[in-house]
């Protein structure tokens, strides 16, 4: 059995590490309790959202990667010293902390699902290139409906220009969560998937997710009324900063084949 070494991170070259991208309150839950039901080991410790516990040291390791990006004003940042150069020793140490029920158990396909993982994507992906990322994406019309502890980017070091406008500020987060997507080169394995379209075509979906991770997926539960419901809220200006190919505006039957 070969040995795989990345940044002092170790793992058998039959192990799959699986991890799921995405802002909060993006419905990552759904993938987390997917996996789960699915038997990927997801950590010893994990809450009713399927987040990984305890958080500390990986929200510390967003502090410690927000260092070194740059602010260029409004809705623009400049994430190119992430991606070549050193990589921080203390975020390796922190990163390997927080995983380390994963990283050191025994199971074959394992994984984990925090948020705030998508704040050091840029790194996550350096330290972990083979690992399998499952980036998740849902309309920010809904997104920001709710509160989130990466409401206010600068409580994780992230430099931007500050509002009192709660769902402009949200809205900013969105953003740069949207853009550090985007701007990370593409690991090797990775799949895009809506959360709107795991909704509402739950069995498509899980066989697109076979197809990437090679294993039998289950079905879990759904709420389909988490899908839309921007649509039942005043309009906020916020919103028009969201960019066309974030949005999703239907189909809204649930497809069930």
């Amino acid at each position: 059995m070969g040995i795989l070494v990345t940044f002092g991170v170790v793992c058998s070259r039959n192990e799959m590490l699986i991890t799921v991208i995405g802002r909060g309150h993006s419905g990552t839950r759904a993938m987390s309790h997917t996996l789960s039901e699915s038997g990927v080991f997801m950590g010893d410790q994990l809450n009713k959202s399927g987040d990984l516990l305890p958080p500390q040291d990986l929200y510390e390791a967003c502090r410690v990667m927000a260092k070194y990006v740059v602010h260029q004003g409004g809705l623009n940042w400049d994430f190119s010293g992430l991606h070549s150069g050193p990589i921080d020793p203390a975020f390796t140490r922190l990163v390997e902390s927080y995983l380390s029920s994963v990283l050191n158990s025994d199971f074959t396909n394992k994984g984990w699902k925090l948020p705030e993982t998508t704040l050091i994507l840029p790194w996550i992906v350096r330290i972990f290139p083979e690992a399998h990322y499952i980036y998740w994406v849902r309309d920010p019309r809904d997104n920001v409906l709710d509160g989130h502890l990466t409401d206010d980017l600068s409580d994780f070091g992230v430099p931007y220009d500050f509002t009192d406008d709660l769902i402009k500020r949200r809205a900013i987060s969105w953003q740069y969560q949207f853009e550090i997507m985007k701007n990370t080169p593409s690991p090797a394995n990775r799949i895009d998937v809506r959360f709107e379209e795991f909704i509402i075509r739950q069995q498509d979906t899980l066989r697109r997710l076979e197809g990437f991770l090679g294993i039998p997926m289950a079905t879990i539960p759904i709420r389909v009324d988490s899908v839309g419901r921007w649509r039942q809220m005043q309009h906020s200006d916020a919103f028009d900063i969201f960019p066309s190919e974030a949005l999703y505006n239907g189909p809204w039957e649930v497809n069930q084949s």
